[in-house]
Formats: C-alpha cells, sequence, structure tokens
C-alpha cells in the first residue's frame, strides 16, 4: 500500500513540476509575442510620422530629390517587412535608420527649416518614437534571453520538445556595422 502511494506522490510531483514548466513557458511565450507587438505598434507610429517630416524638409530642400526618394523607398520596404520575420524586420530597420540620418543631415544644412515649430515638433515626435522603439526592443530582447534560457535549462529543457517548444525566439538586434556607423555623421554634398 505504501508502494502505492509513493508512486501515486511522485506522479502527481511529476505532474505539477511538468504544468509549471509548461506554464512559465507559456507565459515567457505570449510576454515575446506581446513585447514584438509593441515593436510593431512604435514603427507603424514612425512610418506614418515620416511623410509628414519628409514633406516638411522638402518645401526647404526640393532639389534634395534622391534624399526623399531614399527615405521613401527605405520606409516602404520596412513597412512590407512587417510580418514577415524579426530578421527581416530588422534588415528593413537597419537600412531605414541609415535613410533616415541622410534626411536628418539635410535638414542640418537649413537653419530656417530647423526654426520652424512643425519640424520641431515632429523632430520630437520621432525622436520619442525613436526612445520607444528603443525600449521595446531592450524589453522584448530580455522576454526573448529569459525565455530561450528557460527552455534550454534543466529540467525544462527534458520537457519543452515534449510541449511544443522546439526553438528559440530571435532576438531582434541591429547589425553591427550599422551600429558602427551611427556615430559617423552623414556627409551632405550640394
Amino acid at each position: 500500500m505504501t508502494v502505492v502511494i509513493i508512486v501515486v506522490v511522485v506522479v502527481v510531483l511529476l505532474i505539477l513540476i511538468g504544468a509549471a514548466m509548461y506554464n512559465g513557458l507559456v507565459r515567457l511565450n505570449q510576454q515575446a509575442n506581446e513585447a514584438w507587438s509593441d515593436i510593431t505598434v512604435q514603427l507603424k507610429r514612425r512610418y506614418d510620422l515620416i511623410p509628414n517630416l519628409v514633406n516638411t524638409v522638402k518645401g526647404y530642400a526640393s532639389h534634395e530629390k534622391t534624399v526623399f526618394e531614399d527615405v521613401t523607398k527605405a520606409r516602404t520596404n520596412a513597412l512590407n517587412a512587417q510580418g514577415k520575420g524579426i530578421a527581416e524586420t530588422a534588415k528593413a530597420e537597419n537600412q531605414f535608420q541609415q535613410t533616415m540620418k541622410s534626411l536628418f543631415a539635410v535638414a542640418e544644412a537649413y537653419p530656417d527649416l530647423k526654426a520652424t515649430q512643425n519640424f520641431q515638433e515632429l523632430q520630437a515626435q520621432l525622436t520619442d518614437t525613436e526612445d520607444k522603439i528603443q525600449a521595446s526592443r531592450r524589453f522584448y530582447n530580455g522576454v526573448v534571453r529569459d525565455f530561450n534560457t528557460k527552455r534550454k535549462t534543466f529540467p525544462t529543457n527534458i520537457f519543452a520538445n515534449m510541449l511544443g517548444f522546439k526553438q528559440d525566439k530571435e532576438f531582434f538586434e541591429v547589425d553591427e556595422a550599422e551600429n558602427a556607423t551611427i556615430a559617423e555623421p552623414v556627409a551632405v554634398k550640394f
């Protein structure tokens, strides 16, 4: 009789441990999905601000046509990358950030433009959005780190594959080459 009780207790403990592991993985998976959603919301906000910013700058720098075309193309590529995976979105975002630097370099060349209230408001909103994107990216990457760590650590790693958590989530990373050029000023030639 005591052997049956011990077996039942062990089985119940294993079920409870398995349920706790499963619930932990589900919770982290949902947090990662929510964090990714937050990133896409902020990216959408930024994409919505860009046409207004471009139109404001266009009025002052009409001969900088290629910069505006590049920004518009990069924005379109970034919008099209939405839903194609984290790696594709990150690549499009890196290209988009590079073209935005060119746009702000053009704006720097026009002091009257920088002084207009409309441009200042748009630039402030864009800066705020960029800060929110960075915060959302850090939060997302933190949740992904926690999920991947939990999925790979013992004893959860034994049950993770059986419970349907077979692969790691991708980090949303900025390209290292892009990081290196962020500090470099963009050359503007007339």
